[in-house]
């Protein structure tokens, strides 16, 4: 009897179970892509049957256009989308698709709208970029860019990616590749402004797109990766070198020979010249920024009507360029008692440079800062006649030095102000204190920090000259706050006005006695002191401002309302021998202030400038010396001096400003009946400006 065959060993149970599990998910999964795909082919062909027709692709966007008026009414600039003809295909250079093909979709003619290869090669990117700490860019179809341009915004995210792929593979549904190819090239932005290949040949090479060289063709492809960056507007050079990266690819792709890459020389292509830009771009590119925040219309068409005045705009755009000395830069604002700012000059030329040194540019002042510490002194009740010593004098190991090196003794805080006396400002510094000088440049528009050293008072701070011109506004607006502004209104292209400017309540920042004793001071400076180079014929108050080593010049000052800061230097900061507020910035000031006020009448100030009794034909050496060289010559930390620490003073409590002046010694012209009192301080806004924070008085407490 043949023996028995044992059993087939059975199969445990849980061998069983995570095979069925297994069976369950491939199952769930196949239906989960089927289901996907199904979903993304109801999407593809819903999304198609809703795509506008290719006539409606070919109308123009109506991009947001911007005009720009003067003071008077007239067009300053244009602003806004540039759009050339409309190339049908086979208007568009062979030179052009293959070039725009080549680097932006090579399998352009093969995929359906999303190339999977391309899609492989960029998560396989895309992983090393992250561990770089970048993003990937230029994965896209070109079907896929057109869907982004024309459909989508620029928001990187994944639900905006897939809806890019669903509209991308709709429109290879609905057009062809030709037509696909032909909306690209006459969509797509080139930078400058220009949308599509007609507008951007006609902006860099001053032709019409239906023609290009084959090196032209390799320059404008390479645009649509960075625009700004390559643009030949921009840096001429880097759109060269992006042509040639165009090129090897397009001979890689089989595009060109080897011979035809050689031959194209794309260093070899004339531009287009620019068209010249004058300063005015300054103000309107800083008046335009502001935009955003006046108006909510984002689309329709738009007119600015601004405060520049073109007359005195090209005054301050031609002192600037005949006054600054070569290799250096220049700046001028100018503005009315109201804040409306009359002419911009940001830097010499603003087609080399558009840096807006006027808005920008954060530079050490100078003595030109000693407007607050005399603001202080007089507010806390120092007068212009006030006796003080021009000695030596050391506060925590700093000795202030005047551009002399040499003491006039006895002299009064008039003069001290006029001759620029590094000593007597720190004396007067120090007695009200550095930190309420601090706070008197943030309550008059400084919105740098400010640091309270002694040695603060010679300018040490970086401060704007924008803010600096504001507060010299605000002296000549009799202490009150002075905030400048360049748009006076906005209007829709049917004259519907969508923004006024509003002046707003007056704000007063000190009482008119100080800001007119101010005036005094600066008036005594231009007419006997460091500033005597801005003497125009007319009543002029104003301020020097020279740094160490001469690495700034500034001059500040107002006439019959309107006032006007320049400042010159190098943006390096290197050292400028022999620049001096009192020279170039002033002369600067005179020749466009000379011009700017030529239709205005003479405005004499509330004090008349009383001449010292020595004041005959002073020796300049004697004491001027160099004039206004507020660090280095005239006084601010020499080599081997000790750094100057902070000044431990408690600030002079604002409730305790009278500022009713001082009483019956003051001068007839400012006295006051005991029933009138002049404009109060707005405390609760220096408060804020200032970032003290009141506790309330005990009558103001509830009950």
């Amino acid at each position: 009897m043949p023996a028995a065959t044992p059993p087939a060993p059975r199969r445990s149970a849980p061998d069983s179970r995570i095979r069925r599990m297994i069976r369950i998910a491939l199952r769930i999964l196949l239906f989960g892509l089927l289901g996907a795909i199904v979903a993304l082919l109801i999407a593809v062909f819903v999304t198609a049957s809703t795509l506008p027709s290719f006539q409606d692709l070919m109308q123009k966007p109506n991009g947001q256009t911007v005009r720009v008026h003067a003071a008077d009414g007239t067009l300053i600039v244009a602003l806004g989308p540039s759009y050339g003809d409309w190339l049908t295909y086979d208007k568009i250079p062979s030179t052009m698709r293959d070039a725009i093909v080549a680097v932006e979709d090579r399998r352009f003619y093969s995929h359906w709208g999303i190339d999977p290869v391309g899609v492989a090669r960029s998560v396989y990117v895309a992983r090393r970029l992250k561990a770089e700490g970048r993003r990937l860019q230029g994965a896209s179809t070109i079907t896929q860019q057109l869907a982004r341009n024309i459909f989508l915004s620029s928001a990187y995210n994944y639900g905006r990616k897939v809806r890019e792929a669903i509209i991308a593979l709709a429109l290879e549904r609905k057009f062809t590749k030709q037509q696909i190819l032909e909306l690209y090239l006459n969509r797509v932005y080139f930078g400058g402004g220009s949308y599509g290949v007609d507008a951007a040949s006609r902006k860099f090479f001053g032709h019409s797109g239906d023609h290009m060289s084959l090196a032209e063709a390799a320059i404008v492809a390479g645009l649509v990766k960075a625009p700004s960056h390559y643009s030949p507007s921009a840096d001429p050079q880097a759109s060269v070198d992006r042509a040639n990266v165009v090129l090897d690819v397009m001979q890689d792709a089989g595009a060109i020979t080897p011979a035809q890459a050689k031959a194209a020389h794309p260093e070899q292509v004339q531009f287009a010249p620019e068209p010249k830009q004058n300063s005015v771009r300054y103000f309107t590119d800083w008046a335009l920024a502001q935009l955003d925040t006046l108006v909510d219309e984002q689309t329709a068409p738009l007119d600015v009507w601004t405060t520049l005045d073109l007359k005195m705009q090209k005054a301050a755009d031609d002192a600037i360029r005949a006054n600054t000395p070569k290799d250096l830069q220049g700046a001028l604002i100018s503005m009315e008692n109201d804040g409306a700012v009359r002419a911009m000059v940001g830097g010499t030329d603003y087609v080399t440079s558009i840096y807006n040194r006027t808005t920008q540019s954060q530079r050490q002042p100078g003595s030109s800062f000693k407007l607050f510490v005399y603001l202080a002194a007089l507010e806390a009740g120092v007068k212009p006649s006030d006796p003080v010593t021009d000695e030596p004098i050391t506060i925590d190991g700093w000795s202030p030095r005047n551009s002399s090196r040499r003491f006039l003794g006895d002299i009064d805080v008039r003069n001290a102000f006029a001759l620029s006396i590094n000593t007597v400002a720190a004396k007067l510094g120090q007695r009200v204190g550095f930190e309420q000088v601090a706070n008197m440049a943030h309550r008059f528009g400084i919105t740098t920090p400010i640091n309270t050293h002694p040695s603060m008072v010679l300018g040490t701070s970086d401060v704007r000259l924008i803010d600096m011109t504001r507060a010299f506004a605000s002296v000549s607006n009799n202490g009150n706050a002075v905030t400048p502004y360049g748009i006076l209104k906005v209007t829709t292209t049917d004259g519907t006005v969508i923004y006024q400017h509003d002046a707003g309540e007056p704000r007063v920042l000190v009482a008119p006695y100080v800001a007119a004793e101010m005036t005094d001071l600066l008036q005594t400076a231009v007419n006997t002191g460091t500033a005597r180079a801005a003497q125009i014929g007319r009543p002029v108050a104003g301020k020097t401002g020279t740094t160490t080593s001469n690495k700034d010049g500034w001059f500040l000052g107002f006439s019959s309302g309107l006032t006007t800061g320049v400042w010159m230097g190098r943006d390096d900061a290197k050292a400028v021998p022999g620049m001096q507020g009192g020279r170039n910035p002033a002369q600067a000031f005179a020749a466009y202030m000379r011009v700017a006020l030529q239709p205005r009448p003479v405005e004499k100030f509330q004090t008349d400038v009383t001449l010292p009794e020595w004041q005959l034909e002073p020796d300049d050496e004697a004491y001027y010396g160099n004039p206004d060289q507020a660090f280095g010559n005239e006084g601010a930390p020499q080599e081997g001096d000790q750094p100057a620490p902070k000044e431990d003073v408690a600030p002079q409590n604002p409730d305790e400003i009278d500022d009713r002046g001082p009483p019956a010694e003051r001068p007839q012209r400012q006295r006051q009946s005991d029933g009138d009192k002049p404009p109060q301080l707005d405390q609760k806004w220096l408060d804020g400006v200032l970032g003290n924070r009141r506790q309330p008085q005990p009558q103001e407490q509830p009950h």
